[in-house]
This record gives structure tokens, C-alpha cells and sequence, in this order.
């Protein structure tokens, strides 16, 4: 299987380059040193439609599904965009996906799509967060994060030690988050929380407002790569939260956070393949016009066949990833072939983007360079939505072992 190219992918693809060519590149530079992208972005990209493709338009969305959301994922890399613009901008994509489920709507964007279970138990509280939260970020006017990683849950989701203890209409939530993208400027935080004893697997989803009395934004985060994305700590200390905040019934956020997943490790994978293959555009154009001893780099057969197998690995990554992706569209039980996909791209990724850094010489090593950013940034692709040696241990469960 694979990703039909129909006229009006080829529209958003033009779509997206434009986009990028207008509002990110005059700008990006600016954005890594400053750490993070300014809000007025997200209101452009939604006025255009960017924003909410893979959302139903019932929820505020542009429609379209998972194929449309990898396309203009690769789209925003290959234009010259980034992994880290892309976790920055889009952090909704892991942000509202389980409130859209539950509320009944089906998405098949970035955030996924999560099967009709946790819809079943839809209320008209789950109807009331799509007004509050989902319709505004997806129009552009507020931010959305994804708060699950704990200073020492790591991958082990099941341990999360944050708890929300119910007192009448309200959870107590008490407890920490680390590593939490956008956590820096989101306005609203989707959180895991463990509503029996700490590390009992048995979890939420609550919905958090920044400026809730106990809540703190802890400090930005230096990072290696993702510059432009913001990334922080946050705190919580007998914070109240509305019953009515809570993301589908009590007790089934473990199983929405791992039905999430999929769509988030082919988002990584799509990434992945898509900075390698601007990796070797770059790199090929390069060499053609690089010349040393008289002779431009291109010209020498090592080079060449260097640049072939850049190539190689990127395009058979991408079509892997395509072929993944559709199958998951087309409601396939892929798990090891989704972890399989994640893994086979960051490999390419990684060696492509270290072969093409080396091509640039020196200037590679320099800030100037936009293969220097995509070098940064690719190393996170690896650990972020479940680590290489997770998706490991998926694909051995599928062998059986």
C-alpha cells in the first residue's frame, strides 16, 4: 500500500511549501535562538488550513486523515522547515487527539486516531472541552500540550506517580512532568494522571489551564536539538481541577495514551525520513557546486556512490513509512510494523544526516549550515515517542519472542 497522490495532495503539498517559504524561512534562524516560535504563527497556519488538517471539521478542524498529516510533515522538512518547527507548531497533534476520541470524533491527524471505545462513554463534558479547548487551538488562538513523561517514569508509562485524588467535583492533582514540549507557552496541558496509588497503571487524562492556583511552568530547558521548540518542567502542588476536565471515563487514559501511539511514531518516522531526505538534497547540491583540486565533489566516484546510497536509504524509508502509514489509515492492527517503520527511518536518518554534515566540510559544522540543524536535530527522533529499544522490544513481542 501506499499514499495516493491525488490532486488535491498535490494542492496541500503547494500548500505547504508555500507556507513555508513565506512565513518560516526569513524567520527560522531567529526562532532556534530565541527557543521557541511566536503564537502569531499558529493563527497563520490555521488561517491557511494547516493547522487543523487531520481534525474533522466538527471539531474546528480542516479534515482530511493520517496520509494528509504525513504529507505536510515531509512538506514543512523538505522545504527547508524542520523536525523541531514541526514539534513546535503542531504540538496539538498530541494534545487534543484523545479529547476528539472522546467526544466521539473521529481524527486521523497527527494526534491519531483512537478507536470508538473511548467514545462509547461520551458525555457532554467530553462535548464541552472541544468548545473550551480544541476549536480555539485549532483556530490558532490557544497552544495545547501533551504532559505524560515523569523525572523518573521515563518509557514506563503504567508507573506514572502524578496523582489526582477526587474531592467531590474537583481532582487534587500533585506531582511532576519533564521534558514536556510547548510546556513553556501552551495555555492548557492534556496530563496523565494516576487516580489510585502512584505507579498503579491505573490512569487519566485532565485537562490543566495554565494559571491554575499550584500549578508552575518550571524552567525552560536547554536542549541539544529543537531549539525552536520550547520544552519544559511542570509542577504540580494541590492543584484543583474540574471533574468536568477529565478526558472520556476514569481510568482509561492508559489505554488512550497507547492507542495515541501509533500516529505519533509514524509522525516521528515521517520526520525522520523527510530530514534525511533534505539531507541529501542538500548535500547533492553541495558537491555540485563544492570544488577541491580543481574538480567539484560531485566529480569524484566515492562522492557519487556516497550520495547513491544516501538516496537509497532515504527513499526506502519513505516508502516503507508510506506503506505503514496506509495500512494504519486503512484501520490495520500494525503495531510491529509501526515500530519497525519508526526505527528503519531514524536508522536512515541518522547515517544520512552524519554523511551529509561530513560532505560540507567544515562549513557543516557552522550554524550557517542548515545541515548542521538538521545533524541537532535529528538525534531526538530516536527517544521521543518511545525509544529505538522500546520499539525493540515491540517488535520482538510480534516475532513471538
Amino acid at each position: 500500500m501506499t499514499i495516493v497522490d491525488t490532486p488535491e495532495r498535490r494542492q496541500l503539498r503547494e500548500l505547504t511549501r508555500a507556507f513555508v517559504n513565506r512565513e518560516v524561512l526569513p524567520h527560522l534562524d531567529d526562532w532556534e535562538r530565541a527557543g521557541e516560535v511566536p503564537r502569531e504563527l499558529h493563527a497563520t497556519a490555521a488561517k491557511i488550513g494547516l493547522l487543523g488538517i487531520g481534525f474533522p471539521e466538527s471539531v474546528g478542524g480542516s479534515g482530511g486523515d493520517l496520509l494528509d498529516s504525513i504529507i505536510v510533515t515531509e512538506e514543512i522538512i523538505r522545504s527547508g522547515g524542520s523536525s523541531g518547527l514541526v514539534a513546535a507548531l503542531f504540538t496539538h497533534g498530541i494534545a487534543l487527539p484523545h479529547m476528539v476520541a472522546a467526544a466521539g470524533r473521529r481524527t486521523d491527524g497527527l494526534g491519531g486516531w483512537i478507536a470508538g471505545k473511548l467514545g462509547d462513554g461520551r458525555t457532554a463534558a467530553d462535548d464541552d472541552l472541544i468548545e473550551r479547548y480544541a476549536r480555539p487551538t485549532l483556530a490558532g488562538t490557544m497552544i495545547g500540550a501533551l504532559a505524560i513523561t515523569e523525572p523518573d517514569g521515563g518509557s514506563d508509562v503504567a508507573a506514572i506517580r502524578t496523582t489526582a485524588r477526587r474531592d467531590g467535583d474537583h481532582y487534587v492533582v500533585n506531582g511532576s512532568k519533564t521534558y514536556i514540549t510547548s510546556g513553556v507557552r501552551a495555555d492548557f496541558v492534556t496530563t496523565a494522571v494516576c487516580t489510585d496509588f502512584p505507579g498503579s497503571g491505573e490512569l487519566s487524562l485532565l485537562v490543566i489551564e495554565k494559571g491554575t492556583p499550584g500549578f508552575t511552568v518550571g524552567r525552560r530547558l536547554e536542549k541539544l536539538g529543537w531549539h525552536c521548540s520550547d520544552t519544559a518542567e511542570l509542577s504540580f502542588v494541590d492543584v484543583r481541577v474540574p471533574v468536568a476536565n477529565r478526558i472520556g471515563e476514569e481510568n482509561t487514559g492508559f489505554l488512550a495514551i497507547m492507542q495515541h501511539f501509533a500516529a505519533e511514531r509514524l509522525s516521528l518516522a515521517t520526520q525522520a525520513y523527510a530530514t534525511a531526505q533534505r539531507c541529501v538534497e542538500l548535500a547533492a547540491t553541495w558537491c555540485r557546486h563544492r570544488s577541491t583540486f580543481g574538480r567539484p565533489l560531485a566529480s569524484r566516484q566515492l562522492v557519487r556512490h556516497r550520495l547513491a546510497e544516501m538516496h537509497t536509504r532515504a527513499e526506502a524509508a519513505r516508502a516503507y513509512v508510506h506503506d505503514v502509514a496506509a495500512r494504519v489509515a486503512a484501520g490495520e492492527p500494525v503495531v510491529t510494523e509501526v515500530a519497525m517503520a519508526k526505527n528503519v527511518a531514524v536508522s536512515a536518518c541518522d547515517w544520512v544526516v552524519d554523511q551529509a554534515l561530513q560532505l560540507h566540510g567544515g562549513f557543516g559544522y557552522l550554524r550557517d549550515a542548515e545541515v548542521e540543524r538538521h545533524y541537532r536535530d535529528a538525534r531526538i527522533l530516536g527517544i521521543g515517542g518511545g525509544t529505538t529499544e522500546i520499539m525493540n522490544e515491540i517488535i520482538a513481542k510480534g516475532m513471538g519472542l
